[in-house]
């Protein structure tokens, strides 16, 4: 489940019961409690006024008649939007690009300070270039739209990303490693992952990543990527 999925779940549920446990509605919405914690922090930063009460007997309780006062624009919604603005400008297809910087400029200033911070920090982990001509994408697939949300955890909280991933020969294995930055090279998109059983930093293409999860309890530390010199990071890109 998405997280707009999860907020408007759970919204569905505390109208609905009234009064409701973090684990109740963790297992409602098939997360974890810190995940629903977190929620329920977005869902008071979008205007829901949202009680909690401890003790035997407590739990979550939403008032009957709070409602939505702010755009409902997540970290990973604001993210995708500007990934994709940049990989327009990296490809030299984006004719309107000026209304489109004002454009993201104003979502950006709707969002909370905290979530301002976070764009910011998910958006240092982005690099940009050009894809060799000699690049063979005839077997370019789709990429798993649970990816992003799963990269949102995984880059701002430093923990280990575990995915399967196919290999250019179809070759099926299961990899755990380290996000340290996503690479668009138009049209390809590539998570670059210290991998610590090798002991060396590995490109992965977005569109061959299935099943990605947290692993939870596990945590690393930022590591400097030797990129090419034609790359760059998004914060440097021509506008």
């Amino acid at each position: 489940m998405n997280i707009r999925l999860r907020h408007d779940a759970i919204v569905r549920t505390l109208r609905r019961s009234g009064t409701a446990t973090v684990e109740e509605l963790a297992s409602q919405v098939g997360a974890s409690r810190r995940t629903v914690l977190r929620d329920i922090g977005a869902l008071r930063d979008q205007g829901f006024v949202i009680h909690s009460e401890c003790g035997r007997g407590g739990g979550v309780q939403l008032d009957p008649q709070s409602v939505q006062t702010t755009a409902r624009l997540s970290v990973t919604e604001v993210f995708a939007l500007l990934v994709s603005v940049a990989a327009m400008r990296a490809a030299r297809s984006l004719p309107f690009s000026g209304l489109a910087d004002e454009g993201l400029a104003k979502i950006e200033k709707a969002l909370p300070s905290d979530k301002v911070r976070d764009l910011r920090r998910f958006l240092d982990c982005l690099h940009v270039g050009q894809l060799s001509p000699k690049q063979d994408i005839s077997d370019m697939g789709t990429i798993d739209p649970a990816l992003l949300p799963a990269f949102e955890t995984a880059f701002l909280q430093l923990q280990f990303l575990r995915f399967g991933y196919r290999d250019a020969k179809g070759a099926e294995t299961s990899r755990e490693v380290e996000p340290q930055a996503m690479l668009i090279l138009p049209p390809l998109w590539y998570l670059v992952a210290w991998d610590s059983s090798r002991e060396e930093f590995r490109h992965f293409r977005m569109d061959r990543i299935s099943r990605p999860e947290i692993v939870e309890g596990t945590s690393f530390r930022r590591r400097h990527v030797p990129f090419e010199d034609d790359v760059c990071p998004f914060s440097e890109l021509p506008r």
